[in-house]
């Protein structure tokens, strides 16, 4: 079973593939790695081990655009090791795929990544690897099996023909505004689409250009902006009371002045006001409580 170190920059990515990889029984373990430096750090202590141990690195699976060294830059690196691991490319551009299987990568995927495309890319480091290549996470994912004849010994693989984006990071885990109902909103997550009701969700958090929606079972990340549900969802009662936070005016149950400072309690979480929001927020609860 392959032990593999997932590498990508934005956090939210980066948790989706690995939520994928360990989906897959024909992987032992999947470690994160959020930019070069770590990356590199934890290969080198992976290559000075033993090569059984627990930090073995069977495959690195490589972002190509991050801050610092791309995954490029990277795999070179990898490349002067006696015995470096295998590579593939997880990336949203098409443009480097000649450059990656020069380094000998095993496998180029395209985000947004899909789960049997990802099964493949697992097979083929399986295959290469000598260990079982079989393709049992077709069921993990709830994907069908895609029937593909191995790669020949030594040959490239080639190249999956490019997806449509809608943007250049456009990738699993996404959201939508569901057209069956507008007072739901779909998040995808591994394959799997949910609907979550806007009526469950408490209060929503900022997290770069994805939201992460909170309510009482959980919370969902979707891929759009905060100052985009704001707009939406002012008419449902959602108000922003920070740059980072847009919560559900019926959802607060305690208004909390300490110092000079505002924060509100939503359920168990306590959410700082800015300033620039807390008279308004005031006046709000206020006419919410008398009608």
């Amino acid at each position: 079973m392959l032990r593999v170190l997932a590498v990508d920059d934005e956090k939210p990515l980066l948790e989706e593939l690995l939520y994928l990889l360990r989906s897959d029984p024909r992987v032992h373990s999947a470690e994160g790695a959020s930019d070069a430096t770590e990356a590199l750090r934890r290969v080198t202590r992976a290559l000075e081990s033993d090569p059984e141990g627990p930090d073995r690195i069977d495959v690195v699976f490589l972002d190509i655009h991050m801050a610092g060294l791309t995954g490029l830059d990277i795999a070179r690196l990898l490349a002067g090791f006696a015995r470096p691991p295998l590579i593939v490319f997880v990336t949203a551009h098409e443009g480097f795929a000649v450059q990656a299987f020069d380094l000998k990568a095993v496998d180029y995927v395209l985000k947004p990544v899909r789960p049997e495309r990802l099964a493949e890319a697992v097979r083929r480091a399986c295959a290469q690897l000598g260990g079982p290549a079989g393709a049992p996470a077709a069921a993990a994912s709830g994907a069908p099996e895609r029937s593909q004849a191995p790669a020949a010994a030594g040959a490239r693989p080639a190249p999956q023909p490019p997806q449509p984006l809608s943007s250049p990071h456009r990738a699993v885990p996404e959201v939508t505004v569901a057209d069956r109902a507008a007072d739901q909103i779909a998040v995808e997550l591994g394959g799997v689409t949910r609907f979550v009701a806007i009526a469950d969700i408490a209060y929503v958090e900022a997290q770069g250009d994805y939201a992460r929606l909170h309510t009482d079972g959980g919370s969902h990340l979707v891929r759009i902006p905060l100052s985009t549900l704001e707009q939406r969802w002012a008419a449902r009662g959602f108000v922003r009371i920070h740059r980072r936070h847009l919560v559900a005016l019926g959802r607060i149950d305690e208004l909390r002045l300490d110092a000079g400072t505002t924060s509100v309690r939503v359920g168990a979480a306590e959410l700082q006001v800015s300033r620039r929001h807390a008279r308004e927020l005031r006046d709000l609860l206020m006419r919410h409580a008398t009608g």
